[in-house]
């Protein structure tokens, strides 16, 4: 059973961090019902460094998953538990924030020292909140660097996966959580088609170009989140663009969000800012995953 588009939804330019220019494609309450379990999806691109470079210093995080997948430039990033290292273009960072970790990422311009097409000012791509269920918000911190993602062409263009599985293809990241994230990064040149679980949260973001998702409907341009219905299994689109597609189990549960903090109550809110003012917010040794 084909699933249906139930909505679109368009982002907004605001800042972050220390003043970085970005396109909020979700987040917020407004939205978590709808995107569940997925929070908040960031895309940043620039070619000038002004609008960037500034970054995302030293910031607390506890309850969710971040994860960043970059297109353009360098990222150069650092936890409390004294990781540290730099993703490129193809590479992605995943974290699992859990009981809690400070950390920082710097967008930088591309340097010479990476084997990829030199541009000196542009730097681009995509930040996404994964929640956690109440049960693991306080689920030791993990760090993931993952250096090479794995990729194949086929009829429809040449797709990217860094977790779940497609047609054999399987991401480097495996989180141990029931929201089961698939998270593909996908180069569409014709008709793309892909099955996921029933009642699961399917969403596709029109990074560039434009793709159609149900016949009756016209295309749509880049900027725009497609949301499909959670019954049925397969999806299609097709067109010339690229598209991020996410897919999580929806987790249902009630959610309070204080910035960088996701938990289910006010009281958790308020402890984790007690923890802050106490110095007592990193709560477990968090460990390292080179993927």
């Amino acid at each position: 059973m084909r699933r249906k588009v139930e909505g679109l939804i368009q982002g907004k330019i605001t800042r972050d961090g220390a003043g970085v220019k970005l396109y909020r494609v979700f987040g917020g309450p407004e939205t978590v019902d709808i995107t569940d379990p997925f929070l908040l999806l960031d895309f940043f691109g620039s070619d000038k460094p002004e609008e960037y470079i500034m970054g995302f210093p030293w910031h607390p995080h506890r309850g969710i998953e971040t994860v960043t997948l970059l297109y353009k430039g360098r990222v150069e990033h650092e936890d409390s538990e004294g990781n540290k290292g730099v993703i490129y273009p193809g590479q992605a960072q995943w974290m699992t924030a859990g009981s809690g970790i400070f950390h920082q990422e710097m967008p930088k311009p591309m340097d010479k020292t990476f084997n990829y097409p030199y541009d000196p000012n542009t730097v681009s791509g995509l930040q996404l909140w994964v929640n956690l269920p109440a049960n693991l918000k306080m689920t030791d911190p993990v760090y993931r660097d993952v250096k090479q993602l794995p990729k194949e062409e086929f009829d429809f263009g040449t797709i990217q996966v860094l977790s779940g599985e497609y047609k054999g293809l399987v991401g480097p990241v495996r989180v141990k959580s029931p929201v089961d994230p698939s998270y593909y990064d996908v180069e569409l040149h014709g008709e793309f088609n892909a099955s996921f679980k029933h009642g699961y949260t399917v969403l596709a973001y029109v990074v560039e170009g434009r793709v159609k998702a149900e016949e009756s409907l016209p295309s749509i341009p880049r900027g725009n989140l497609i949301v499909f219905s959670r019954e049925g299994e397969e999806i299609k689109l097709s067109g010339e663009g690229r598209v991020i597609i996410l897919a999580g189990r929806p987790l249902y549960e009630p959610v309070a969000w204080y910035g960088p903090i996701v938990m289910n109550t006010r009281e958790q809110i308020y402890e984790a800012l007690d923890d802050l003012r106490k110095g007592t917010f990193v709560k477990k040794t968090g460990l390292r995953e080179d993927v």
